[in-house]
């Protein structure tokens, strides 16, 4: 298990030179205004967005969190977890999104950060969101498809009116 830590920047160029100095390792994978590294210490998944249509917000500021893990099941059981301990989420999604086929759930923490735990579970060159499988269906939202790429901010998800715990925005690993 590894932490996501998903950035808006304003230049994915030099983003991508200085991150690769700071921890001393290339990009995973690197696509026209995107850059995923896989760093491994400390274990840090670290997803660069360039201003566009991924970066929701600022540049500079943070896109989104995320926890990886290993396998499905464990997306199914955390997000088992986080229902039962009352926290909102999206359901478990089999999707395509940001140049990767993963299995996730999303869930709001209360200051409108987005948490997304997921598995990667094979590349594609596929950048926008589609959703192959609905898994699991919980919590506000459950059920709803997302237009875009990953899950809105609360303030997105209101400006559409849907609720916070739906998925239907920008930016995503």
């Amino acid at each position: 298990m590894r932490l996501q830590l998903a950035l808006n920047v304003d230049d994915i160029d030099t983003a991508v030179d200085f991150y690769s100095k700071m921890f001393s390792t290339e990009p995973q994978k690197r696509k026209p205004g995107y850059a995923n590294f896989a760093i491994e210490q400390p274990p840090l998944k670290l997803i660069l967005f360039e201003n566009g249509e991924q970066s929701e917000g600022k540049n500079g500021s943070l896109n989104h969190l995320g926890v990886e893990v290993e396998t499905a099941d464990e997306v199914v059981a955390a997000e088992a977890r986080l229902s039962e301990a009352g926290l909102a989420t999206t359901g478990v999604d089999e999707t395509i999104c940001c140049f990767a086929e993963k299995a996730e759930t999303w869930v709001h923490g209360p200051d409108g950060n987005r948490w997304e735990w997921y598995v990667k579970q094979g590349d594609t060159e596929q950048g926008e969101y589609e959703l192959i499988n609905k898994v699991t269906e919980s919590g506000a939202g459950a059920g709803q498809q997302q237009a875009a790429c990953c899950a809105p901010s609360p303030e997105a998800a209101a400006r559409e009116g849907e609720t916070a715990g739906s998925v239907a925005g920008a930016g995503c690993c």
